[in-house]
């Protein structure tokens, strides 16, 4: 089974679909979750409509209610909630997933609604017995709803907003200390960074072909050139440590400049003072 994902630059991300008992465990909590929903707002309903003569009347609007309650619940709520928390319902924040596009993109209204509306079949009015079969013949266990949407749910417990120390290789201290390093265009420095942040949980193939591409890129700004046979990693780490380090001195310094000019600009000639006293 390929557990990889291809994302927007058409590299492989190292990602690992969830489980079926993960999915279905996330599922129960959100299904708990809309059971105590869909009772409080029913009682309300009947609440409402028993307080009016006409028992046609009241029965009436207690079956619009009851069904708009149900429509709403099963749908309309469960793609609100994915599409403003990129996937994220409440099963799916205590289970670790996350729903996301075939692309690894963020989901969207559609791909939310489409799960809905499929999910209602397989999952509520066949008791998830459709979902079942479909996620064990399935290489990522996707569901009926997944494979229509073009999406998948993913594991991301511990995985997401973790970024990488950025470390100076020892055997590149010496050269980095004495190097020219141009300021990198802004664009190319985030690309940078965010490489060495993603590099981990990138396929291999697609780290060793997506680093040498961004360090080729960064090589002209830097002189001279990095000792040869230095691995594009190192070399990325190398020169963005360094430029964080140089322009925090230099921040530093221009600070300090800026106090002392500050302090001299407030003393009085002929030692009377400072203006601020």
């Amino acid at each position: 089974m390929d557990d990889g994902i291809i994302i927007g630059e058409g590299v492989m991300l190292d990602v690992r679909p969830a489980s079926f008992i993960t999915r279905s465990l996330g599922w129960l909590v959100d299904a708990v979750a809309l059971g105590v929903t869909a009772f409080l707002l029913l009682l309300l309903v009947i609440s409402l409509t028993s307080d009016a003569g006409d028992v046609l009347f009241n029965d009436h609007w207690q079956a619009v209610g009851s069904i708009t309650i149900v429509a709403v619940l099963l749908v309309g709520v469960p793609a609100f909630v994915e599409t403003m928390s990129r996937g994220r319902s409440l099963g799916k924040l205590a289970t670790g997933t996350r729903v996301v596009r075939d692309d690894g993109g963020p989901i969207r209204l559609r791909h939310a609604l489409i799960r809905a509306l499929v999910g209602v079949g397989e999952l509520w009015l066949t008791g998830g017995s459709v979902a079942l079969i479909v996620s064990m013949v399935n290489g990522k266990g996707k569901r009926l709803g997944d494979l229509v949407a073009g999406t998948c749910v993913i594991r991301v417990r511990g995985a997401q907003d973790r970024r990488v120390v950025l470390t100076m290789p020892p055997q590149l201290a010496a050269w980095a200390s004495t190097a020219d390093m141009a300021r990198l265009p802004d664009g190319l420095a985030l690309a940078a960074r965010r490489l060495l942040d993603r590099a981990p949980r990138l396929a291999p193939a697609s780290r060793i072909s997506l680093t040498d591409e961004i360090a080729g890129r960064v090589e002209p700004y830097v002189a001279p050139a990095p000792p040869p046979g230095t691995h594009p990693e190192a070399f990325l780490h190398a020169v963005l440590y360094t430029r964080r380090d140089r322009e925090l001195a230099a921040a530093t310094a221009s600070r300090e400049r800026g106090e002392r000019l500050a302090h001299a600009i407030r003393q009085l000639p002929y030692g009377l003072g400072d203006l601020s006293a």
